[in-house]
């Protein structure tokens, strides 16, 4: 299955990344993808844009040669018991947020810290996906906070790019949080973190472990453009009405 959205993709808006907005939009064009997603880093990050960068977006098309984009953040879980560097008045200027560990803002500390972080951060309601789970240098409870993600209608990330590298030896963990998931009926969402357009929908190494684990593809919830806008309109986000036309046409 090669899903169609891509939920989680870096710019030159954040400067350890290569591509522009529209070199994006021809890569997913090529790739026979529908939608991806600008997710820049939140503010407490080094390299993080303006937040004048998230509230200016409206500037950019909402289809782009058939190809939707959405305007998102890879916000920062903050220390030490958790939440968010999404400033208050950018919510509105946002389709949804993704929330994650990173080392320069959030030194790794233990399994109980690092699973008490994430779930508060889960339960602000700000938060529609956490990102990147199975880095090992942030060891969490899965099961606990699959359950909170689960109560809360978040989902969890299985990330392309930990398995290449960027976060090393997530691969286990990935795996595990596949799993958990599984048994826990719950839901998931795949990306490939992209920092250079050629990566954008790259969610082969993901694939390859879901299927392994044997993981329903139907509970991946960006395994197309309808799907994924239906769980953020759960969310009273309203990037699925924006589209509507442009759904009804695909």
């Amino acid at each position: 299955m090669t899903l169609l959205v891509d939920t989680h993709s870096h710019t030159v808006a954040s400067t350890h990344a290569y591509s522009t907005v529209q070199e994006y939009v021809v890569q997913a064009k090529l790739k026979g993808m529908q939608m991806f997603s600008l997710t820049e880093h939140g503010p407490t990050m080094p390299d993080s844009p303006h937040p004048w960068h998230f509230g200016n977006r409206h500037v950019l098309p909402r289809v782009v040669d058939g190809i939707a984009i959405l305007r998102a953040i890879e916000a920062n879980i903050m220390p030490a018991d958790g939440g968010h560097d999404i400033p208050n008045g950018l919510h509105p200027f946002l389709d949804f947020a993704i929330a994650s560990f990173h080392e320069p803002v959030f030194a790794p500390a233990s399994k109980a810290q690092n699973t008490k972080a994430m779930i508060a951060t889960i339960e602000t309601g700000d938060i529609q996906i956490i990102g990147h789970p199975g880095n090992p240098n942030f060891p969490i409870d899965i099961a606990e906070v699959v359950r909170a993600a689960k109560d809360n209608n978040v989902v969890l990330e299985v990330n392309n790019s930990s398995f290449k590298g960027s976060r090393s030896g997530s691969g286990p963990h990935c795996k595990k949080v596949l799993e958990i998931t599984d048994q826990l009926d719950w839901k998931l969402v795949f990306s490939s973190d992209a920092h250079v357009a050629y990566d954008v929908g790259n969610d082969a190494l993901s694939m390859a472990c879901a299927n392994e684990v044997g993981f329903p593809m139907h509970r991946i919830v960006n395994r197309d453009a309808h799907s994924f806008t239906t769980f953020l309109a759960q969310h009273n986000k309203p990037v699925a009405v924006e589209l509507k036309d442009w759904l009804k046409a695909l």
